[in-house]
């Protein structure tokens, strides 16, 4: 009797080891990526032709994020020159199958090519006063709209995970360029850079949404540092001012699996 009992609790216990050594499946990853021209690629290169002018490519975070992890199905809808309303049609992607959004948005709604136009061909003075311009649009009125895009992401994927990422600091300061920008100017810029981080994070944690600063992950590796993980003004010029390759891979792509997994 004692050896029955010995053995079922024998084979209890192998169950239960058996069981932790194989936990239940996690549910599969549908993932779609919203956003600009920083979600989309825009500076890596090379692009997807069927994405026409949102160039999107294949060493953009959200792609390199896909090919590392596997996910079930993924889909990037995001696209360059995209503003808050674009991203709130773009959010037509999801559905309530979407378990993990990204989103990246906010810097063309403030002017952010206009600020780079601006500081690049202005005086020092005009760059500073151009950036202020776009910091008081930051703090005054992109919340509202910031509003706008994670309510309806939250609507059309009720249960999924919402990683909203931010925007580096574009300049070290003082750098190591024999030509370009002022010091004055890459400063004013790289205030822009944090009146954005401070809005977005703040809606973005209103919204219940992960918010993943990059600024820290790009120090050391801003325009002017001894490895750019930016480009300066580029060939074509639409590139300029975005990340590059080394920029997704060893910056925003670690910075979204730090987060993510």
């Amino acid at each position: 009797m004692r050896s029955a009992h010995f053995l079922a609790s024998v084979v209890t216990a192998a169950a239960a080891v058996i069981a932790l050594a194989n936990p239940a499946s996690a549910a599969p990853v549908n993932y779609v990526a919203l956003g600009d021209s920083y979600a989309s690629g825009l500076g890596t290169g090379s692009y997807d032709g069927t994405s026409g002018s949102c160039k999107r490519g294949p060493y953009a975070y959200p792609a390199l994020y896909a090919a590392a992890t596997a996910p079930a199905t993924f889909k990037s809808v995001a696209c360059s020159g995209a503003r808050t309303g674009d991203v709130v049609t773009q959010a037509g992607a999801l559905t309530s199958a979407t378990n993990l959004v990204t989103v990246q948005v906010g810097g063309n709604d403030a002017g952010f090519t206009d600020v780079i136009t601006t500081c690049t061909f202005g005086s020092d003075q005009d760059c500073v006063n151009r950036v202020n311009t776009a910091k008081n649009y930051a703090a005054n009125t992109l919340p509202g709209l910031l509003n706008n895009v994670y309510g309806t992401i939250r609507s059309k994927a009720p249960s999924a995970r919402v990683v909203v990422l931010g925007y580096p600091r574009m300049y070290k300061v003082p750098g190591t360029c024999n030509v370009g920008l002022s010091d004055t100017k890459r400063a004013a810029i790289n205030s822009g850079s944090d009146a954005l981080h401070s809005t977005i994070s703040a809606r973005a944690g209103a919204a219940g949404f992960t918010y993943v600063d990059v600024r820290g992950v790009f120090s050391g590796h801003e325009i002017c540092s001894s490895s750019w993980w930016l480009n300066s003004l580029s060939w074509p010029v639409e590139e300029s001012y975005h990340p590059n390759r080394a920029g997704h891979a060893s910056g925003y792509l670690p910075a979204l699996r730090g987060v993510v997994g």
